[in-house]
């Protein structure tokens, strides 16, 4: 296969409620230094140049997308589900419809990831358009790992090497992130992210290292946070 003729597109699952956020309504929609969460990914996304095009996968109910993200010249598909992976399942087939071949790659990103740096983008896109299964932008775990107990009490210091965490985007080819995400929902497997999906198949993505300002905003202090640095920026 020609690696080169493989082109790359992200997908954005922007169905959420974001119930923990505590905004008031879906978190994406929120405003964080002068503009939307879900806008300010978008523009991430938009200023790397190997991504062919953004598709943004909304709920059926959606009707606050176009006010919130006046900009984005992507595509658009109100085919989102109850979970993140229903919603990515039904961006892919999206993206089926618009003639993206089943070679060519998915970069599946976070809405809520609003601090996503295209530099990052590029260097997964760098890291994995040669790899035989692709792979994901992540961390290596650096703070002490603790299990706690019901009463929320430690219950054992766990051993945090070779520990990373997970990131977005998560960047695989679209015919067999699709087949991993129908096995998966065939066997009741549970998918956290696209990863799990494709290590249920017995295949290792690989780890990119990805940046500490990469989080995705889930608590209400996230965004007091995200403020501040999005506000430092150039």
């Amino acid at each position: 296969m020609n690696e080169l003729a493989a082109r790359c597109f992200a997908l954005v699952p922007c169905a959420g409620v974001g119930l923990r956020a505590g905004q008031g309504g879906p978190k994406q929609y929120s405003t964080v230094a002068g503009r939307s969460v879900v806008a300010h990914t978008l523009a991430a996304l938009a200023a790397v140049p190997q991504l062919a095009q953004t598709l943004v996968v909304l709920s059926p109910e959606d009707t606050q997308f176009e006010a919130h993200a006046p900009d984005f010249a992507g595509w658009i598909t109100r085919t989102g589900g109850a979970t993140r992976a229903d919603s990515v399942a039904a961006g892919l087939q999206a993206l089926r419809a618009q003639g993206v071949a089943e070679h060519d790659w998915v970069l599946v990103h976070d809405a809520a990831r609003c601090l996503l740096q295209p530099a990052a983008v590029q260097r997964l896109i760098e890291a994995c358009v040669g790899d035989a299964i692709g792979g994901l932008l992540a961390l290596p775990l650096a703070d002490t790992l603790k299990a706690a107990g019901p009463d929320d009490r430690v219950n054992a210091t766990l051993d945090r090497s070779a520990k990373w965490l997970a990131q977005t985007p998560q960047m695989f080819r679209l015919g067999l992130l699709q087949r991993a995400l129908h096995e998966a929902a065939a066997t009741g497997v549970n998918v956290t992210d696209e990863a799990s999906a494709i290590e249920a198949l017995g295949l290792a993505p690989q780890l990119v290292p990805g940046e500490l300002e990469n989080f995705k905003l889930t608590w209400p202090a996230d965004f007091a946070l995200a403020e501040r640095l999005l506000a430092s920026r150039p």
